[in-house]
C-alpha cells in the first residue's frame, strides 16, 4: 500500500537454469521481475530519469496523468492515417498498464486513462517514477531499470554513462525489438532519438551527445553466471515474459531448471568455433555455429550460435535459428523420397549437360568441380553430392514432393511455395536453420520420424518410435548407409576428406550460391552433429566449400561429442528388410561374370530383376537407352561447357558411339541481336578409344572444332568415330 494505492509485491524468487548436471548457466527472475532490493529514485543516476521523461513523457512534471496536447496530437495523427498510430500514453498511465494490464482499444485506453488519474491523486510525482522505473521492462526478460543495467553494461543503475542512460529510455516503447542483443541497429537509432530528446529539453549538451553516440551499445561479458548465452535466451524466450533474467548469480535461487545442455561439450565447442574462424580468417571467413542433438531423446547437448556472443557488432546473432540457404544438405531428404518412389541405390542417373525449361527461364545444373561424370549409381551421386543427378531426380519426381517431405521433415522455415523453389530446391536455394538442419537428420537416424528437440534433461525416449514417417525407415535407413560410405564420396571429394573418424558416421556437407554459407552435418546412433561456417553478412568466402570450411569443425565436433557420449553403430538396412545384391558396377544391374561387381543394399521389392548384358563378351556394350539421357545444351552464348572435351569422352572407358549433344529432336531459337559467332552449341559424343577421335559432319559438311554455329532450318548432325561407326541426330534451328 502506497499512498492509498495497492501495488503487487516484488517477486524476490528467482529461477536458475542449470546444465544437466546441475552447474549453473544463467540466474533470471520470476514473476514480475523486480529485485530483491527496490531500487529507490535517490539511488538512480540522475541522467537516467531526464532521459525517460525525455523520451517516454516531456511534459511529465506539467500534467495531472493525461496530457490534454499529447491526446490532441495522437487524435489528429490517428485521423490523418485512419488507423492507430499514437497512443498519447504517459508515464503515468504507463505505469497504470503494467499495474492493471486491460489489453487493447478505446476501452483500454481509457481504464489506464482513469488509474494515471487514481495514481496522480495519491502519489507524488517522484514515487510514480520510482514505480514505473522499477517495473518497466527493457528487452531480453530484464524488467527495471536496475536489471537491465546490469544486464546490458554489468553495471549499477545508479552510475551510468550519458549513452547508456539514453539507450536504456529507448527501450520501453518496444522492448523485445530494439534491445540490442535483437537488433543492434535499432537500438543504436533508437538511443540517437533520446539523445536528441535530452538536447532539446536541455538535460545534455551537443558535444556530450555527440560523444555518447559513439558509445558501445553493450559491456563485455563481465558475469561467470551468464553462459550458453544464445541457449539460454532461447531458453527464456521459450519459457515466456514470466521469466526475467538478470546475470547477477548471488541472489538466492529456491527454483531451478535443469537444463539438456552439457557444459563441459559446450565449452569445448564454444573454443572450435573460435578456433575455426581463427583459422580461416584469411579465408573471408568471421563467423561459426554449432549445435548437438542426442537422437533418442531429442535433448539439446550443445548450442552455439556465434563465435563471440558479447562482440558489439553482431555477436547476438544466432546462427542456430538464423536461416540461410543450405546448398547440398538437403539432398538425402530427396534421395529418401526416391527410395520410397521405387529408386534404389543402384539407380544409373544421368549426369551429363541438361538443360531444363522452368518458368525462370534455361536451367543448366553444373556440379561443383564443372565436371559431368557421366552415368552414376544413386550411391555415388548421393555421397558425392552432385548437383547433376540431383536436379534430374527432382524433375521426375516432382519439386511439390520434395517441399513435403521438407516440410514433414521440420524445416518449417521453407515458407514458399514449390514454383518458387522449382528446381533448384534440392539444391538449397531456399532457408533452412541449422536446428532445424541438426533435427531433420536426427529424424532420418530415428528411422524417419520427425520428433521436436527439447531443452530440458529427463534422459528420458518419448517413446514415439511409431509415429508418423516422412518417409519409410528402409529409405532412411539406406540414406544413412549411403551418407556413411567412404569409397562412395571419393568420386567428389577424393580419398582424404575430415570425415574419417574411428565409429560409423553418416556426413553431408552444402555450400550455398557464391560461397556465402557453409554446412556440414554428422549423424551418429547417438548423437547428431550440424555446424555451419560463413558471414552473418552474407559477405562470399574465398571458394571455400563444406569440407575445407565446415568440414573440420565438424570432425573436431563429432569427436568431442564422442569423448562424452557413446556414437554406437549406425542402423543397418537390414533392420528394414533390406537385402544386399551383387550388382554391377556401371549398369546397377546383377552382376554377370565379365561384371565390375559390388555388393549392394535394395530395400524388399525393389532388387533388379535381370542381370547385367552390358559386359558381355568383353567390353562395354552401353544401351541405346543412354541417348535418351542426352541434354539438351541449347547454350548461345559461347562460352564452355564447364567441362573439356576429354572430359566429355571419358564418362566411360569403352562405350559404343552416342552422341551426347545435341539430342535428337531438339529445337533451338537463335536470340535476337547476338552475333552469329556466339550462337553455337556443343557437340559431344561418347566413344570408344577405337572411335576416337570422332568428326562431325553437319548436312554433310565437315565441322572443324566441338561447337557449331546455329542456322536456320532442319539439319543432321552425324558423329563418325574413327572406326568407321556413325551416330546420328537432327535438330531445328528458328
Amino acid at each position: 500500500m502506497l499512498g492509498g494505492v495497492s501495488f503487487p509485491p516484488a517477486s524476490d524468487l528467482s529461477l536458475t537454469l542449470q546444465d544437466r548436471n546441475g552447474l549453473p548457466l544463467r540466474t533470471t527472475r520470476a514473476g514480475d521481475g523486480s529485485r530483491t532490493t527496490w531500487l529507490s529514485l535517490d539511488e538512480m543516476d540522475p541522467q537516467l530519469i531526464q532521459a525517460f521523461v525525455a523520451l517516454e513523457d516531456r511534459r511529465f512534471y506539467g500534467h495531472h496523468g493525461i496530457d490534454p496536447r499529447a491526446v490532441a496530437r495522437a487524435l489528429v495523427q490517428d485521423l490523418r492515417h485512419g488507423r492507430v498510430v499514437s497512443g498519447a500514453s504517459t508515464i503515468t498511465m504507463q505505469l497504470a498498464r503494467l499495474l492493471h494490464p486491460a489489453g487493447h482499444g478505446i476501452g483500454a485506453k481509457l481504464s489506464q486513462s482513469l488509474w494515471a488519474l487514481r495514481l496522480e491523486a495519491h502519489l507524488t510525482k517522484q514515487q510514480i517514477l520510482e514505480q514505473y522505473l522499477n517495473r518497466v521492462p527493457l528487452g531480453q526478460g530484464a524488467v527495471g531499470v536496475a536489471a537491465a543495467a546490469s544486464l546490458y553494461f554489468n553495471a549499477s543503475a545508479g552510475e551510468l554513462s550519458l549513452g547508456q542512460v539514453a539507450l536504456l529510455a529507448g527501450l520501453a516503447s518496444a522492448p523485445l525489438v530494439d534491445n540490442p542483443w535483437s537488433s543492434a541497429d535499432r537500438a543504436r537509432a533508437r538511443r540517437s532519438v533520446a539523445l536528441s530528446r535530452m538536447v532539446a529539453l536541455g538535460f545534455a549538451d551537443r558535444e556530450a551527445a555527440s560523444r555518447a553516440a559513439t558509445e558501445p551499445l553493450t559491456a563485455g561479458h563481465g558475469q561467470s553466471s551468464f553462459l550458453a548465452p544464445h541457449f539460454t535466451s532461447a531458453v527464456l524466450q521459450w519459457l515466456g515474459d514470466s521469466v526475467q533474467p538478470t546475470p547477477d548469480s548471488r541472489l538466492p535461487t529456491p527454483d531451478a531448471r535443469r537444463t539438456s545442455l552439457d557444459l563441459s561439450l559446450q565449452t569445448e565447442l564454444e573454443s572450435e568455433v573460435r578456433h575455426t574462424v581463427s583459422l580461416l580468417h584469411d579465408e573471408e571467413v568471421a563467423e561459426a555455429a554449432a549445435v548437438v542433438l542426442d537422437n533418442a531423446t531429442g535433448e539439446i547437448l550443445a548450442w552455439v550460435g556465434s563465435p563471440d556472443f558479447w562482440a558489439d557488432s553482431a555477436g547476438q546473432v544466432d546462427m542456430v535459428v538464423s536461416p540461410r540457404q543450405p546448398g547440398s544438405a538437403l539432398k538425402p531428404f530427396l534421395y529418401a523420397l526416391a527410395f520410397d518412389r521405387g529408386y534404389t541405390a543402384a539407380s544409373i542417373l544421368p549426369d551429363i549437360p541438361r538443360t531444363y525449361r522452368t518458368s525462370m527461364g534455361p536451367y543448366q545444373p553444373r556440379n561443383y568441380d564443372r565436371h559431368f561424370h557421366g552415368p552414376v549409381r544413386a550411391r555415388d551421386a548421393l555421397a558425392s553430392s552432385f548437383n547433376v543427378p540431383a536436379v534430374e531426380l527432382t524433375d521426375r519426381l516432382g519439386a511439390g514432393g520434395l517441399l513435403r517431405v521438407l516440410h514433414d521433415a521440420g524445416f518449417r522455415s521453407l515458407t514458399g511455395g514449390a514454383d518458387q523453389y522449382g528446381l533448384g530446391l534440392a539444391l538449397g536455394n531456399g532457408d533452412v536453420t541449422l536446428l532445424e538442419m541438426a533435427n531433420g537428420y536426427r529424424a532420418l537416424a530415428n528411422g524417419g520420424v520427425w520428433r521436436p528437440v527439447r531443452w530440458e534433461a529427463d534422459g528420458r525416449s518419448d517413446g514415439r518410435t511409431d509415429g508418423p514417417h516422412f518417409v519409410s525407415r528402409g529409405a532412411a535407413l539406406l540414406v544413412l548407409d549411403v551418407l556413411s560410405d567412404p569409397v562412395a564420396r571419393i568420386p567428389g571429394f577424393g580419398p582424404d576428406t575430415p570425415f574419417d573418424f574411428p565409429f560409423p558416421v553418416a556426413v553431408k556437407t552444402g555450400t550455398s550460391h557464391h560461397f556465402t554459407d557453409n554446412w556440414a552435418v554428422g549423424v551418429t546412433a547417438g548423437f547428431t552433429v550440424a555446424v555451419w561456417v560463413g558471414n552473418f553478412t552474407g559477405r562470399p568466402m574465398r571458394r571455400i566449400s563444406g569440407v575445407t570450411g565446415a568440414g573440420p569443425l565438424l570432425h573436431r565436433a563429432v569427436m568431442a561429442v564422442a569423448r562424452r557420449y557413446q556414437p554406437g553403430a549406425l542402423p543397418s538396412p537390414a533392420e528394414a528388410g533390406a537385402v544386399r545384391v551383387k550388382v554391377c558396377r556401371l549398369s546397377g544391374l546383377r552382376a554377370g561374370a565379365d561384371c565390375p561387381g559390388t555388393d549392394e543394399w535394395f530395400l524388399p521389392g525393389t532388387e533388379p530383376e535381370g542381370d547385367c548384358d552390358w559386359h558381355a563378351g568383353g567390353g562395354v556394350h552401353w544401351p541405346a537407352a543412354y541417348a535418351s539421357w542426352a541434354a539438351k545444351d541449347g547454350r548461345t552464348d559461347g562460352q564452355t561447357d564447364g567441362h573439356s572435351e576429354a572430359d566429355r569422352q571419358s564418362v566411360s572407358p569403352s562405350v559404343r558411339l552416342a552422341i551426347l549433344s545435341p539430342q535428337d529432336g531438339d529445337h533451338y531459337e537463335i536470340p535476337p541481336g547476338v552475333d552469329r559467332r556466339y550462337a553455337t552449341i556443343a557437340l559431344s559424343a561418347a566413344a570408344t578409344a577405337d572411335d576416337q577421335p570422332v568428326r562431325w559432319l553437319v548436312d554433310g559438311s565437315a565441322i572443324s572444332g566441338s561447337r557449331w554455329p546455329l542456322q536456320s532450318g532442319t539439319h543432321r548432325i552425324r558423329a563418325v568415330g574413327a572406326s568407321g561407326r556413325m551416330a546420328e541426330v537432327r535438330v531445328q534451328v528458328r
